[in-house]
């Protein structure tokens, strides 16, 4: 079957793959690749009721993604005010559609949106955004 990666939990290495509206669990013991799953991955599977095995990436995400934009670069036009507000981070890291709405609210707002370029900062700061538009990850 051919599903995708809807999450992955590194510390009981468990995750879910969906496909055709129905949900799949699976372990990394039954992952086929060298590199951990990542979310939102197209993958080949066999299922045996409600989990899956034999678990194989398809598609472009089996090529090896170098690192090409900075999260120190991305954290500072975050926390610098006029940059942070205009959504200059989510530019940078090619999330063109989010950037343009915050570019909308700032307007509408008068700036008073200054709490979305923070949390993104943070998210940066915390790692819990690690990766341009592009699936590449963050240096």
């Amino acid at each position: 079957m051919i599903g995708k990666i809807k999450s992955y939990d590194e510390d009981t290495q468990t995750g879910v793959i969906k496909s055709d509206e129905m949900y799949y669990e699976f372990h990394i013991n039954d992952w086929s690749e060298s590199v951990p799953p990542i979310i939102d991955s197209d993958v080949l599977f066999e299922d045996e009721g409600e989990t899956a095995s034999l678990v194989t990436l398809i598609g472009s995400y089996l090529e090896h993604k170098e690192a090409v934009k900075s999260r120190k670069i991305a954290m500072a036009l975050a926390f610098f005010p006029l940059t942070g507000l205009f959504g200059a981070h989510r530019w940078y890291l090619g999330y063109k559609k989010i950037a343009t709405f915050q570019i909308i609210v700032t307007a509408i707002t008068f700036g008073a949106g200054i709490l979305w370029p923070i949390i993104d900062g943070v998210l940066l700061l915390t790692g819990n955004l690690y990766e341009d538009k592009q699936g590449r990850p963050l240096k």
